[in-house]
């Protein structure tokens, strides 16, 4: 075998294998855009990309590319009532009491309820609880659980998921099978501080490599203030496996919704550049 056929074929076992990504970090940084842009690039180098939006927002399908006319059809899993009392024995809305199953078998989940982008592009929207004390047990936490331990150990996709804000939500499930972190923030200090608290939890939860991404960085003094916050809240720079600077870029805007557009548009443009740049770091850690 020839040296081009040995790379064709270690390429090959690399995007069958996939890998999992969890991107983290205060509300409105760029979370669902990074997750989605990513996802358009993966896809694009030939991985079967799987999203997982979590952010009740509900936006991370439309900026794929979801049409907007087909938004009444979204229902999250949180919501539906009927899947979560065939995997758990009990109906979120109607109270429960007797057995509950804690860890219910979940493997057709993204076939029943994945929303299909492209031929190798999907997402699956979870949704959150958002009635108060429903953090412990109940049928929805259950089978959300029991969904994200599913997808961390699925091993033919690249999976991305995006958080509503920090990675506590699913405590220890990610551990089985996320490898790397992306910490969104922009240059301000409350999106610093949350980034610092959201690397922790990374760490804590055995996330092998934690990045930060600088979202809507203007300019390299931008850049340096960030920085410096970052010292002065007490996190290291060395405690991040990398530092990504993504520029701000007004033409994004004029894609919304479909954001992953801009991408086909403007490949050569400084922020998907970067987005490629990030995309081939995130490829060879997983390699090494």
């Amino acid at each position: 075998m020839g040296f081009k056929e040995e790379i064709k074929e270690l390429r090959k076992k690399r995007v069958e294998k996939g890998f999992k990504v969890v991107i983290t970090g205060k509300g409105g940084a760029g979370k669902t855009t990074l997750s989605a842009l990513l996802a358009f690039l993966f896809a694009h180098k030939g991985y079967n990309v799987l999203t997982v939006d979590e952010d009740p927002q509900i936006n991370l399908p439309f900026a794929l590319g979801y049409p907007i006319d087909k938004m009444k059809e979204i229902v999250p899993l949180s919501k539906q009532a009927d899947y979560i009392e065939e995997k758990t024995g009990a109906r979120p809305d109607q109270g429960w009491g007797g057995f509950l199953r804690l860890n219910p078998p979940v493997e057709d989940v993204v076939d029943r309820f994945g929303l299909n982008i492209a031929n190798n592009l999907n997402c699956l929207v979870m949704g959150t609880i958002n009635k108060p004390a429903t953090g412990c047990l109940c049928p929805e936490n259950a089978l959300l659980d029991a969904v994200v331990s599913h997808i961390s150990l699925r091993d033919d996709e690249l999976i991305l998921l995006d958080t509503q804000a920090g990675v506590e939500h699913f405590g220890r499930a990610l551990a089985k099978g996320f490898s790397q972190c992306l910490v969104v923030s922009d240059p301000t200090f409350n999106a610093m501080s949350v980034a610092v608290h959201s690397a922790n939890l990374a760490r804590d939860l055995g996330i092998k490599y934690v990045h930060l991404v600088l979202n809507k960085v203007k300019d390299q003094t931008a850049q340096d203030k960030a920085l410096s916050l970052l010292q002065q809240l007490g996190k290291p720079l060395a405690d991040f496996s990398s530092v990504i600077s993504l520029p701000v870029e007004e033409k994004l805007l004029e894609f919304e919704p479909a954001i992953v557009n801009f991408l086909k548009n403007f490949p050569d443009s400084k922020l998907s550049k970067t987005l490629n740049s990030l995309a081939q770091k995130l490829e060879t850690l997983e390699e090494s």
